[in-house]
């Protein structure tokens, strides 16, 4: 795990914890979670994604078990406050993925749930600003609780996205109830993770949605194993 709970304003605003052996391990993959989690629920959320990507490895081609890292972050206020949170969380992920490529070297395959995905905006803009287009090899946003025009080439987070060097999919699902109702009602607007990128808007060359309302029941079923979406995106990602 890498976690950010309490540090914010500390010099090194990133702890590790837990097993970090990857050995033998060509890529890894790091897990940005949602609203709601406290520190254990956090953990318990990038091990439910490790399992579903170990199911979608049996039914896909996919021959090597990825590493699972989570990025754990004080999401476990009020929106408002999680929002806040969520924006100041991009510095010190963007600052983690760039140390993660100068000295480990491996690529990174991000995943982000619901406002995982607000985190994920803001690193790729800090990304974007500090001329770091090559510290992630791809982005997946699952549910992402972000305006359906941020992703635009004209919204919010649309030119960081075009400015990475790496595809950036949306797994969108109509059946997400939270996103289509709770969020809609909140921040009236829809949500990319309920329908994508708004109708007429243009997406950057390197963004893709992808709809997986026959695969995702609802709001927390995303990575899980067996019921979620995880074997389209394995193949989507084409891990090498």
């Amino acid at each position: 795990m890498v976690s950010t709970r309490g540090r914010l304003d500390a010099g090194d605003p990133t702890e590790r914890s837990g097993a970090w052996a990857f050995d033998g391990a060509d890529s890894v993959v790091l897990f940005v979670h949602g609203l709601g989690a406290d520190a254990e629920s956090a953990r318990d959320l990038a091990y439910t994604a490790r399992l579903g990507l170990a199911a979608a490895k049996e039914s896909s081609e996919e021959t090597s078990a990825r590493p699972v890292i989570g990025y754990s972050w004080a999401s476990n206020v009020d929106w408002g406050p999680a929002k806040e949170t969520a924006d100041a969380n991009g510095v010190p992920l963007a600052d983690w993925l760039t140390a993660w490529a100068d000295e480990d070297g491996r690529p990174v395959h991000l995943f982000a749930h619901s406002l995982g995905a607000r985190v994920t905006g803001a690193a790729l803009r800090e990304l974007a600003d500090c001329g770091r287009p090559d510290a992630l090899a791809s982005v997946s946003l699952f549910g992402g609780a972000i305006p359906r025009d941020s992703a635009a080439v004209d919204g919010r987070y649309g030119p960081a996205i075009a400015a990475i060097d790496a595809p950036v999919y949306n797994f969108h699902s109509r059946n997400d109830r939270v996103l289509g109702w709770v969020y809609r009602a909140s921040d009236r607007t829809r949500a990319v993770g309920h329908g994508g990128l708004a109708e007429g808007a243009t997406a950057p060359d390197n963004y893709a949605d992808v709809d997986v309302t026959d695969l995702v029941a609802d709001h927390y079923s995303y990575v899980e194993p067996e019921e979620g979406c995880l074997p389209r995106a394995v193949d989507r990602l084409g891990f090498e």
